[in-house]
């Protein structure tokens, strides 16, 4: 990955482009977005596994016929 003088030179270059008063704004909006992410795929990997589970089986109280019409009796 990354050593420590290569950290320190990517600090140095954020406070140059960004100013050092920006830097934890920066640093709390990037966290935000972060946990939004999370829990956004959290919250698609529990719709994907609540649909893997089989459909339930339709009541059958009404029938439709081929021609549009819906007769009461199964």
């Amino acid at each position: 990955m990354f050593g420590i003088s290569e950290l320190a030179i990517l600090l140095i270059v954020l406070v140059l482009v960004f100013g050092a008063k920006k830097l934890p704004e920066l640093a709390r909006n990037a966290g935000k977005a972060a946990r939004i992410l999370k829990s956004e795929a959290k919250a698609m990997k529990k719709d994907d596994a609540t649909s893997a589970t089989p459909p339930t089986k339709p009541s059958g109280a009404f029938r439709v016929r081929p021609g549009g019409g819906s007769t009461d009796t199964p």
